[in-house]
């Protein structure tokens, strides 16, 4: 069913919408709580083994830890440390209190149990966001994440919780008053400190990702560090006995903790750091290598140029050669036709001018010029039917082809 809604759920191009996220995320916290569930039915089911072996059992003087602080107290002879030898009396004041308080054990139960794959549920919903160098960094975060938070808890159960129920549990404002505690308060009590418990000790993980995205620095923790001292040492005074190891045995991991989250941030930010180096030398090497590429581009650009440059100085020079003797007869033929056609005409003009020109040298004179026309014009359409041929552009159009001798 999960994998057809991601079917359908893809567009064309890989992306989904804000409404195929929210039905994504649906999916994710429905099998999430069907593995909540099934956690919680299996400890309805094993009823004896929560209550009696687990919940209940830190009340009793035969606890793991009851038993070895009564030893360290007779050992260092501080009777103080010996606690909850004498279990407090839990009552029921509701006809559904127990069947209540079962089942909602039940739920904290199968959410414990069921945490390592709530978290890779979410973690998977999450993961597709991240850059490839992210998740590299992320890798193993589920199961850090639940070694974490397991640890957590069982250091609030063994630890934080059978301080809790002495010192709680023999409060008193009064001797008047006397202290009958129902049930529902006790577990609630127990369960919330192993809860509290577990998610305090994902401030690791916390700390990785708040380092990775740059809002949580190590200078920032370093800085901060005596003001969560204090507050680590009120939280374990207010739920230890007045007494200064008790004091101390919560606080030591707490610390611990703290130290430790800041040993991871500096990491991360070194990390970090590397990494942006390398990039930016990875980018100063690829822009060297761009403009190297450049540059022999352009120089064979350069040499490609050249050579075809000297390759056509000789052919020019040689199409120059080749023409010269074509255009040389020629033009020699041309001067050869204009001069004796130039000759008669320029006698006749000079006699023109001196008076000595007879009516029928006159009369020669235009016949020629019409030749002349007729055997013009004959060679013009003889040039246009052959391009090959030369035209004569110098000609005018009355001068005469051939001389012709006076009449």
């Amino acid at each position: 069913m999960a994998g057809k809604s991601k079917a359908k759920n893809r567009t064309t191009d890989g992306e989904m919408t804000f409404l195929q996220h929210l039905e994504e995320l649906r999916w994710h916290i429905i099998r999430a709580l069907v593995a909540v569930v099934a956690g919680a039915i299996v400890a309805f089911v094993f009823k004896n083994i929560i209550f009696d072996h687990i919940i209940l059992a830190p009340n009793n003087p035969d606890f793991v830890t009851n038993r070895l602080l009564c030893r360290l107290a007779d050992l260092v002879n501080v009777p103080v440390l010996c606690i909850n030898q004498n279990p407090i009396e839990l009552i029921s004041i509701k006809m559904s209190g127990q069947f209540t308080t079962h089942i909602n054990i039940s739920l904290v139960a199968g959410l414990i149990l069921a945490f390592p794959y709530v978290f890779w549920e979410f973690w998977s919903f999450f993961r597709p966001a991240l850059y490839e160098k992210e998740r590299k960094y992320a890798r193993g975060a589920v199961t850090m994440a639940s070694l974490l938070f397991l640890t957590g808890v069982l250091f609030g159960y063994f630890v934080i919780t059978p301080l809790s129920i002495n010192f709680l549990g023999t409060y008193r404002v009064s001797d008047l008053v006397t202290n009958q505690i129902n049930v529902t308060s006790y577990i609630g009590s127990v369960t919330s400190v192993a809860l509290s418990a577990g998610i305090t000790f994902e401030l690791p993980i916390v700390v990785f990702f708040l380092s990775r995205i740059g809002v949580l620095t190590p200078e920032f923790m370093r800085k901060y560090r005596r003001h969560a001292i204090v507050v680590v040492l009120m939280v374990a005074a207010v739920i230890t006995p007045p007494d200064v190891f008790s004091l101390i045995l919560v606080s030591i991991p707490l610390l611990l903790l703290y130290e430790v989250s800041i040993f991871i941030a500096a990491r991360v930010v070194r990390q970090r750091e590397d990494a942006d180096a390398k990039e930016a030398e990875a980018e100063a090497e690829a822009a060297a290598a761009a403009r190297k590429k450049a540059a022999e581009a352009k120089a064979a650009a350069e040499t490609t140029t050249r050579e075809k440059a000297s390759e056509a100085g000789p052919a020019a020079e040689t199409a120059t050669r080749e023409k010269a003797p074509e255009a040389g007869p020629a033009e020699e033929t041309i001067t050869r036709e204009k001069a004796p056609e130039a000759g008669p005409a320029a006698e006749t003009a000079a006699k023109k001018k001196t008076g000595d020109v007879s009516p029928a040298e006159e009369t020669g004179t235009t016949a020629r010029k019409k030749a002349a026309g007729t055997k013009a014009a004959k060679k013009d359409r003889t040039d246009a039917g052959d391009p090959a041929k030369p035209k004569d552009q110098d000609r005018q159009a009355g001068e005469p082809d051939e001389p012709a001798g006076n009449i």
